[in-house]
């Protein structure tokens, strides 16, 4: 210290400000500003805090915050297969259709008709109450899908045309894919061809789906059935194969009506090819003319070189002539035991069997006629 009192930073005792040049003393510098950030920050993080208690408390005093009434507008929500209450709480919170999942999970708690809920897809609408969404959800007329129905014996032009008329898959998007069928997923008996593939059934098409990926399920159900029933196993013991029996199978389904007469029809075909005789089936002849709506045939299309035409060639045609049902899949299986080698149907879809020509000759004109029964 000097005797003036003054430290050597020209500093007052006690006073560690530094003096600037000319005698003023700096400002101070400090913890002013921090502080009032912190007081800042403490108070939004109050008002944040109690805004979160509050909307709690609200919510446990008031319940979620929920739309009201049936809502409006049209929205199609999906429902996954699995999803569980929060899930689906989720998901029609996202589309707006209720205010918050909150409100619906809550509900579906206590509501036993939740557990009633379908995977699949809902016309809804926006903006309901929860419940509203729930009764939206319960109520079957409010799936949105496809329903494609498939005769058994349908062809695949008549495939083609039943899906476009049961689904939004446009028919065109359905020919491009059989007209290259690589990814069907056919056996390699099939030789590319779906005819006799496209399993007879009622499918249900969810909206998005595409016309490959339908048919493969066509397809997939086709050896799902061949499994099933041990056809390569069965076949082998009647000396066919798949294909075969398959196309025995389709044949079936347009010369016989009655679950009963399958196994005898089957028993004549397999008859008649172990004597050579040709099976003289109008059902192939008509395959290849597309005649529909009659059992009958012309001579000039019996005259017809293809090798369908089973009235000019001996032996099975080389395909399915249609997608047979378990049914006559069955049948060509396990065909009756018998010796017969003719047979038609009547006016009532009775099919009448015979072991001789003139026998079963007479029996026909008998019920048509005249002149009108051939071999």
């Amino acid at each position: 210290m000097s005797d003036s009192g003054l430290d050597i930073l020209g500093s007052e005792p006690g006073d560690r400000r530094a003096t600037r040049p000319g005698g003023r003393r700096a400002p101070r510098r400090g913890p002013r500003w921090g502080r009032i950030i912190l007081v800042l920050a403490l108070v939004g993080g109050i008002v944040f805090g109690g805004k979160v208690v509050w909307d709690k408390a609200g919510t446990y005093l008031n319940g979620p915050q929920d739309y009201t009434g049936r809502g409006s507008g049209e929205v199609v929500v999906e429902i996954p297969s699995g999803a569980d209450g929060q899930a689906m709480a989720r998901i029609l919170a996202k589309q707006d259709v209720v205010k918050t999942a909150e409100a619906f999970y809550q509900l579906s708690l206590n509501d036993d008709r939740f557990s009633t809920i379908q995977p699949g897809f809902y016309q809804l609408r926006r903006k309901m109450s929860a419940a509203a969404a729930l009764d939206g959800l319960t109520d079957t007329s409010n799936r949105v899908e496809g329903r494609v129905v498939i005769p058994e014996g349908s062809r695949v032009g008549q495939i083609v045309k039943a899906i476009a008329a049961g689904s939004e898959i446009p028919e065109a998007d359905v020919t491009k894919v059989l007209d290259d069928p690589r990814e069907l997923g056919l056996p390699p008996e099939a030789n590319g061809n779906p005819e006799g593939y496209l399993y007879p059934a009622t499918y249900t098409v969810e909206p998005g789906t595409t016309a490959l990926e339908l048919l493969q399920q066509m397809v997939k159900k086709t050896l799902d059935v061949e499994n099933d029933l041990d056809i390569d196993t069965r076949a082998r013991a009647l000396g066919l194969s798949k294909e075969d029996v398959l196309t025995v199978a389709s044949i079936l389904e347009y010369e016989a009506a009655r679950d009963e007469d399958y196994p005898k029809v089957a028993r004549v075909l397999y008859n008649r090819i172990a004597d050579g005789m040709p099976l003289q089936l109008d059902s192939t002849v008509s395959y290849v003319s597309k005649r529909e709506g009659d059992v009958w045939t012309t001579p000039e299309e019996r005259a017809n070189p293809s090798e369908y035409n089973t009235y000019q060639n001996t032996g099975l045609p080389p395909g399915p002539i249609g997608s047979p049902g378990e049914k006559t899949i069955e049948a060509a299986l396990n065909p009756a035991q018998g010796d017969w080698l003719y047979f038609f149907a009547d006016k009532q879809g009775v099919t009448i069997f015979n072991t001789s020509f003139a026998k079963h000759t007479a029996d026909c004109q008998k019920v048509y006629g005249a002149g009108s029964c051939g071999g």
